[in-house]
């Protein structure tokens, strides 16, 4: 069903046309080209910095040339999940929408409103002729999914607004002045493969909501990896030997599912420890995973395995890399400071992979918990790799724009806004190391569930973003 004809018309109609087109993380080549495109049928200018980034420039509107220039910022890459019953290439295959009362939703799916909504509104701004607004450079950056890759390759000098508005946000009532950095920690490790028994079984999670890394972290969420962690290690005294695990995705999503096969000396025993265990950890979770489910059978299989020892080294290693918050910021209430996903874990052919990611809003936090978790797979005997560094995003609550924002809301919506720092990692912080001088801000209309197939985005919270961006367009204050 078509979501074009929801108000605020402009805004779905360019989300719809921006969803048609591929866009995953990393392979965005289909969607900068639709940007350039959308830019250059407007006669505005356009470039594409070395890296995909995407600028665009507008003049300001009659009477607003005064105005200090805006920098409005979104990323162009989405996060791509699936139901596992879902048939969907997110290379080749536009998003299929759907609108359920306040809520627009997709078929099994991301919806891509994380940051498709924020790119749709720069668009809306860019193609409008009666919306008051000073210079503004519309700045789409790429891979902020799975590496942030963008704003790390953004160079100075290329931008020169003074004040950004980043519209990468999920609860409307929120305006965001700081944000956490983050850090991939990768364990690899090669073993060699060797004959198991014939007893084999099959371990599969599934149902799990999953959701944001960084958004959902301390809502006592199931991590399927680390559930698989717990089942496998009721085998460690049974002669367990693994052969294939297959658990989570993405670095930033909170896996959901996570399947394995291994061999035991004795399966009727294993079989009746996974299932006390099951039976325990569906009750820990009934009141926030009304949908788990846990399941084992025997199997059969052909392939080699790992050796007894072998496995107990990464099953070990599962139970005792961290997960989840890691420190509560000390400083601001209700704030995960610092914490850890283990978002991939894949065993195949004796080859094994586990991805987290760390993130924090202190350094010396976020390099805590990684070396901790470098810490225990080298126990483990695997290698460790630190990659994708990003800083966080220091909040400055003084800034005239975040005094300026928070008048209107309250003009306007009659309540005050939470003016916040979150666990999300935002764009801001690195764009700002290159830019020290730039005021920023980052908001949005409210979005549940992103980073997991579940993700929708509310039509009436998304009509008062739109509002309220519009004011703040009008509001910005003379240059200096």
């Amino acid at each position: 069903m078509s979501i074009t004809h929801l108000e605020p018309q402009n805004i779905w109609k360019n989300f719809a046309a921006l969803n048609a087109v591929p866009r995953p993380s990393k392979k965005e080549e289909k969607v900068i080209e639709f940007i350039k495109n959308f830019g250059k049928n407007l006669n505005l200018e356009t470039i594409e910095d070395e890296v995909g980034n995407v600028i665009i420039r507008k003049p300001a509107t009659s009477g607003m040339e005064n105005r200090q220039t805006i920098v409005l910022q979104s990323h162009l890459d989405m996060v791509c999940q699936k139901n596992s019953d879902v048939d969907f290439d997110f290379e080749t295959q536009g998003i299929e929408m759907y609108a359920d009362g306040d809520w627009v939703k997709a078929k099994g799916t991301t919806l891509g409103a994380d940051n498709g909504l924020g790119v749709a509104a720069i668009m809306s701004i860019l193609e409008s002729s009666d919306i008051a607004h000073p210079a503004i450079e519309a700045l789409f950056t790429i891979d902020e999914e799975t590496g942030m890759t963008g704003a790390l390759g953004l160079k100075a000098g290329l931008l020169t607004g003074e004040i950004l508005l980043n519209l990468d946000t999920e609860e409307d009532d929120e305006i965001d002045i700081g944000c956490a950095g983050g850090i991939d920690v990768t364990a690899t490790a090669n073993y060699q493969l060797t004959s198991t028994s014939s007893n084999f079984v099959k371990i599969d999670i599934k149902g799990l909501q999953g959701g944001h890394s960084g958004m959902d972290i301390h809502k006592g969420f199931g991590n399927s990896n680390v559930i698989l962690g717990r089942l496998l290690y009721t085998g460690i005294d049974n002669g367990i030997q693994l052969i294939s695990i297959d658990g989570g995705g993405l670095r930033n999503a909170i896996p959901r599912e996570a399947h394995a096969v291994v061999s035991v000396q004795n399966v009727e025993e294993f079989s009746q420890k996974l299932e006390t265990l099951k039976t325990e950890i569906l009750e820990e979770f009934a009141s926030v995973e009304k949908d788990l489910n846990i399941s084992f059978e025997k199997t059969s299989a052909t392939e080699q395995g790992l050796s007894t020892e072998d496995s107990k080294k990464i099953i070990l290693a599962l139970k005792s890399a961290h997960n989840g918050v890691y420190r509560m910021s000390p400083d601001v209430e209700d704030l995960v400071e610092t914490s850890n996903n283990i978002a991939r874990v894949e065993l195949k052919n004796g080859a094994l992979k586990i991805l987290n990611l760390s993130r924090s809003s202190v350094e010396s936090s976020k390099m805590a918990v990684a070396e901790q978790l470098k810490s225990v797979f080298e126990l483990a005997g695997m290698e460790v790799e630190f990659s994708g560094s990003y800083p966080g995003w220091k909040p400055k609550p003084g800034a005239e724009i975040i005094k300026i924002m928070t008048e209107i809301y309250e003009k306007d919506f009659g309540t005050k806004p939470h003016v916040v720092a979150c666990h999300a990692g935002l764009e801001c912080g690195i764009i700002g190391a290159n830019y020290p001088k730039m005021e920023m801000v980052s908001f949005g209309p409210t979005i549940k569930g992103a980073h997991s197939p579940d993700e929708r985005a509310s039509i009436s919270s998304t009509q008062k973003f739109w509002k309220y961006l519009q004011e703040i367009l009008k509001n910005i204050p003379v240059k200096n």
